[in-house]
């Protein structure tokens, strides 16, 4: 049997400092509504996706993904890697404004997904209070450019500094506009169905759920911590101080979620990876 090692990243790294957030699952949801406004990539998704049939499962395999390649060992993340890109080769969709159809594993579609997945977890991060400097911004985008490489980039042509992600947006904002597929994907994800349990309430004629509310809240969140241009595409949602009330708000949720016991804050593949490296920092010589 293979050994197992640190995988990817490690303790040490910005990594895992960032994604020990619980607060990164409403990045999470601004990710996607950013991703909408690429007309390209939302035609891939739409047209080879069941996403409005199962939200939630969908959700569960893209943690799964995002948390195999984080604490992993390498041969798990590589593996996660080799599925993903075997599942994206299969996949083509036709361009809607020009009729091309076009593979959805092509570099800036791939690009595309990964720096608006990362730059969301950091710039929530951030927002909410976690405690990261200029070097730490940068070196958690150099560091993320392994997962890139698991979907099939070369790492070179990853932004990997905070200037080469706001170079990256300014060259890709002219193909960005709101399209009829991305405003519907937008509205099915602030108002998705909920898991049966959740929207029982709902079903038995109490009106909206407490659960319906709370997701509602965080829709919003996560739309209002858009840049401000990518707010404007979705019709200039907000008002001046959105931007604001949004940093107030996820600093506040983070907060909450930082007072939760600590086995409700951490997934079992970050305890497991915990667990991974300390035995193997036990296990190694010593000088």
């Amino acid at each position: 049997m293979e050994s197992a090692d640190a995988g990817l990243f490690g303790p040490g790294s910005v990594s895992w400092k960032l994604h020990a957030e619980p607060i990164l699952f409403v990045a999470g949801l601004r990710s996607l509504y950013l991703q909408a406004l690429h007309p390209r990539a939302m035609a891939g998704v739409a047209q080879n996706s069941n996403y409005r049939q199962d939200a939630w499962g969908r959700l569960i395999r893209t943690a799964n993904y995002v948390g195999t390649a984080l604490y992993g060992t390498t041969a798990e993340a590589e593996e996660a890697g080799r599925r993903l890109r075997r599942l994206h080769a299969r996949m083509t969709a036709v361009d809607p404004a020009t009729g091309e159809r076009f593979r959805i594993d092509e570099p800036d579609l791939l690009r595309w997904v990964h720096v608006t997945e990362v730059e969301s977890f950091l710039d929530t991060g951030r927002r909410a209070g976690v405690p990261l400097d200029a070097a730490e911004v940068d070196a958690y985008y150099t560091e993320q450019r392994r997962v890139a490489a698991l979907v099939g980039l070369d790492p070179q042509t990853v932004p990997g500094t905070a200037a080469e992600v706001a170079e990256y947006y300014r060259q890709v904002r002219p193909e960005l506009r709101m399209t009829r597929e991305a405003a519907e994907t937008a509205l099915f994800l602030t108002a998705p169905p909920l898991p049966w349990k959740l929207s029982l309430p709902a079903r038995i004629g109490l009106n909206l759920s407490p659960a319906r509310w709370a997701y509602l809240g965080i829709a919003g969140t996560a739309l209002a911590l858009l840049p401000a241009w990518a707010r404007r595409l979705y019709g200039g949602l907000g008002l001046p101080t959105t931007a604001l009330s949004a940093d107030v708000t996820v600093r506040t949720l983070r907060l909450a979620l930082t007072a939760l016991p600590r086995d409700w804050r951490e997934g079992p593949m970050r305890r497991a990876a915990e667990e991974r490296y300390a035995n193997l920092a036990s296990t190694a010589p010593t000088a």
